[in-house]
């Protein structure tokens, strides 16, 4: 199973902070990570948009990255401040 945590207005965007999910063989990049959670959780669009990072074991990743069912997956949308 891969745990998905999703930070700030994701998390409300998805409804939930923390999922679980067993990722199908054919989801093995951030790409296709993407859409099959926007078709999984029934979204428009949100986990699509390049702004939101994405975060595997820890580690900003530059995109498309390598995923295995193994890792611990972050989605973080952009930060403002000045």
């Amino acid at each position: 199973m891969t745990e998905i945590t999703f930070w700030g207005k994701l998390a409300d965007t998805v409804g939930t902070s923390k999922h679980t999910v067993a990722l199908p063989d054919s989801v093995r990049d951030t790409g296709k990570l993407r859409a099959f959670l926007e078709n999984e959780l029934g979204l428009d669009g949100a986990l699509r948009d390049p702004a939101n990072r994405i975060a595997i074991n820890d580690q900003i990743v530059v995109e498309p990255a390598t995923l295995c069912a193994s890792d611990r997956i972050a989605f973080l949308p952009p930060v403002g401040g000045g």
